[in-house]
């Protein structure tokens, strides 16, 4: 099977992994694509585009006729968390995982690619994403592996830390890290998290009418969880007159709905937006970071 991968995974996998890193990878999807398919016995209907950020997906056929979808990731990054993750969940608030099969690619029951929370209004999206997201939070495996949000955050604020003296992103920069090291000095809980949890990652499905996926697992506090999602549609609230106010409404509802702790969710929402927006500086990606700067500055 030849084809170019989406321009998407080429971008997302060089900012995140460096161009070395992800061209070589690139270079072998092709033929890693041939060997999965050929190993699962699965037929191809079509790639997804623009797809995943780490993993190219493919809607495929199973031997049986039945559809499924493939998710072919490179190891770092960390594929076998993802599955490990999903047997855990078994289907419950997430995307079922059809083949249990050590390492390799992941394959998975079929949901609608091109339906997503995003598709909805704004006040449903949230609503049923609250729903979904409360289903993953459960008590993670004995003997997991899955990192921390403590671990995670501290690679996140080392590299966040060059941008203290920014003059745009300075002051936010330094209040993001004062705010992490409050929040992961006493966290409350330890619950297994989707990790990358926002309305993109619901998907429609028929065993369930939203499912979750593309998990970057870890375990900690819910409030870390839902922070992504209090952005979402960050360009709607920076266009809006009266963007502020609604940033913190949705924080207030939010964590109104989930039991959470509106002021750990307001640190970490800070927290997670500052980080993106300095990953979008360091890739060149003004805009974007002067929208999630914006953003961040209303908390």
């Amino acid at each position: 099977m030849g084809f170019e991968p989406p321009q998407r995974l080429v971008r997302a996998l060089g900012e995140t992994y460096g161009d070395a890193i992800a061209a070589e990878w690139l270079g072998k999807l092709s033929e890693l694509t041939q060997d999965a398919l050929g190993h699962a016995s699965l037929t191809t209907e079509r790639v997804v585009a623009p797809g995943g950020r780490s993993s190219l997906v493919l809607l495929v056929r199973r031997s049986d006729g039945s559809p499924a979808a493939l998710k072919i990731a490179p190891a770092f990054a960390r594929p076998d968390l993802e599955r490990d993750a999903l047997v855990h969940w078994n289907g419950w608030g997430a995307v079922r995982l059809l083949e249990t099969g050590e390492g390799g690619p992941l394959v998975l029951e079929r949901l609608q690619p091109d339906v997503s929370l995003r598709s909805l209004p704004e006040a449903k999206a949230l609503l049923e994403a609250a729903g979904t997201v409360r289903k993953l939070w459960v008590e993670p495996p004995v003997d997991h592996g899955f990192e921390s949000v403590a671990a995670r955050t501290a690679r996140q604020a080392t590299a966040m830390a060059e941008y203290g003296a920014d003059a745009e992103a300075g002051a936010l920069t330094a209040a993001a890290l004062a705010a992490r090291e409050e929040l992961v000095a006493h966290s409350p809980e330890t619950l297994l998290l989707h990790g990358c949890f926002r309305q993109g990652k619901v998907l429609s499905g028929e065993r369930g009418p939203w499912l979750a996926v593309g998990p970057e697992p870890l375990v900690g506090e819910r409030a870390y969880d839902l922070a992504r999602l209090v952005r979402d549609r960050v360009e709607d609230l920076v266009a809006a007159s009266a963007g502020a106010s609604a940033a913190r409404r949705r924080i207030n509802k939010l964590a109104d709905s989930l039991e959470l702790d509106r002021e750990r969710l307001r640190g970490w929402t800070l927290f997670r937006a500052v980080e993106s927006a300095t990953r979008a500086l360091a890739a060149g990606r003004r805009q974007d970071a002067e929208l999630l700067l914006e953003f961040a500055g209303w908390l």
